[in-house]
């Protein structure tokens, strides 16, 4: 694609980055065939190559942002299907990430989307408050139809029934590993997962200590960023990165990490481009460095001893969650892992196709989000599954929201089957899965 910015536009890294990416693009239309939002709607406007011309024009011309243009971005779900897609490797992401972080500072919106904007990033991200907003969204479900806002509406929807009891395993400490030390890891134990599932933390922590790693959690981690950072806040969402950065690297030049293990792929994507973020401030060395060793908790597990079986137990639907699948390119390791221990694996059909949740999209966007999760829900339950697995929490929730189907995280079933607590999702009539005996590392399994 011509591109016509100026010399003096090109001295700021953001156009300079965005430059690079737009140039890139061929106008091929690929992207467009696994757009979900253009599937849905139907629109160019709403495809990546409707988008890119409209970033380019916005962004070429020092556009203050229309409410047109904004509504086609903001409808964008950054799942990042149309990167995997791409034949000439646009990163859309980047792109797209850059445009909002302009519109946030070049464009007033209505005063509804602002409140409910700050609300949202001044809630999500804080475990603490998220849950004290969870309580008011139980008692206020009754009234659901007398709330006229549709997003407000969807706010009590995806909130669960019960609310977790909270996991002293996030706070700061180190778990050492049952048997010899094969590695020593930090668990990004993160923030909405705090509040909405405390078992997927404890059923990682459980895993790989019975693998043979000392989990550490680091004291001054937690949010990710990646909720603010895809609202174009980027002063907070750095700001929360930094945190973690910091963190990390006190580790890393302590007693030494093997990794950053993350259980949420959303924030393993974000985390993993750390090093982008951060590339102009003075901790770029140091988040690159968090960068080139963070790992979804897949990507660990498939380097370790997970003990192996034939038996097949429970027939589990495995989600692709996109942040993982398109945002990391991890597509096997997950159902690999399951199958290992004993799990039959289905997969519903277009499981490239997002769910609809998408960080804050499910919150801000609930009509479409609506039916992208509809969709999902049918080609997952076509598998008639006894339990449907993923890899990130806002899949979970959507998907959980809409199904009678048990959902849980991948880890949960992995640690189940070698020898951990049965998951509290799963209820007492399932049918019967004997777990693999309790492992030592290094021994071979039973």
């Amino acid at each position: 694609m011509q591109t016509n910015f100026t010399e003096e536009q090109l001295r700021d890294p953001g156009i300079q980055r965005a430059n690079e990416i737009l140039r890139a693009c061929v106008h091929c239309g690929f992207c467009t065939a696994t757009c979900p939002t253009y599937q849905v709607l139907g629109d160019e406007l709403d495809s990546p190559r409707g988008r890119i011309y409209q970033i380019k024009d916005m962004l070429e011309n020092e556009r203050v942002p229309d409410a047109k243009t904004v509504k086609h971005i903001d409808r964008c779900l950054s799942c990042l299907a149309c990167m995997t897609t791409c034949p000439s490797g646009v990163h859309y992401m980047h792109l797209v990430d850059h445009a909002r972080e302009y519109i946030e500072a070049n464009y007033k919106r209505p005063l509804g989307d602002r409140l409910l904007r700050w609300v949202l990033a001044r809630i999500l991200p804080y475990p603490g408050r998220f849950r004290i907003a969870l309580l008011g969204a139980k008692i206020g479900r009754p009234f659901r139809r007398l709330i006229p806002d549709a997003r407000l509406r969807a706010m009590l929807d995806m909130a669960p029934k019960d609310i977790p009891p909270v996991s002293r395993n996030d706070d700061p400490q180190t778990f050492a590993p049952e048997g010899a030390r094969r590695m020593r890891v930090a668990l990004m134990t993160g923030c909405a997962q705090k509040a909405l599932n405390t078992d997927i933390n404890d059923a990682t922590i459980r895993l790989l200590r019975r693998l043979g790693c000392e989990v550490v959690v680091a004291k001054g981690a937690g949010c990710c960023g990646a909720l603010t950072h895809h609202m174009g806040k980027s002063g907070e969402s750095h700001a929360t990165a930094a945190r973690n950065i910091r963190a990390w690297v006190a580790e890393m030049d302590g007693e030494g990490l093997d990794a950053v293990v993350i259980n949420t792929s959303g924030c393993g994507t974000t985390v993993k481009d750390y090093g982008h973020m951060f590339r102009n401030e003075a901790l770029a060395q140091e988040a690159t460095r968090v960068a080139e060793i963070a790992m979804d908790v897949s990507e660990i597990l498939v380097r370790l001893d997970v003990p192996e079986r034939e038996e097949k137990a429970l027939r589990v639907a495995y989600h692709a969650a996109c942040s993982l699948q398109h945002g990391q390119q991890i597509k096997t390791h997950p159902k690999d892992l399951l199958k290992r221990v004993g799990f039959e694996v289905v997969e519903p059909a277009d499981s490239h196709l997002c769910c609809g949740s998408a960080g804050t999209y499910n919150l801000l966007q609930p009509e479409i989000s609506g039916q992208l999760k509809a969709r999902k829900l049918r080609t997952l339950e076509a598998k008639a599954p006894d339990v449907i697995a993923a890899g990130n929490i806002g899949c979970m929730m959507q998907i959980g929201s809409g199904t009678d189907v048990p959902v849980v995280h991948t880890v949960e079933l992995l640690d189940w089957a070698t020898g951990g607590p049965r998951p509290r999702a799963l209820a007492d009539d399932m049918p019967k899965f004997r777990p693999i005996s309790r492992l030592v590392a290094g021994q071979a399994p039973t």
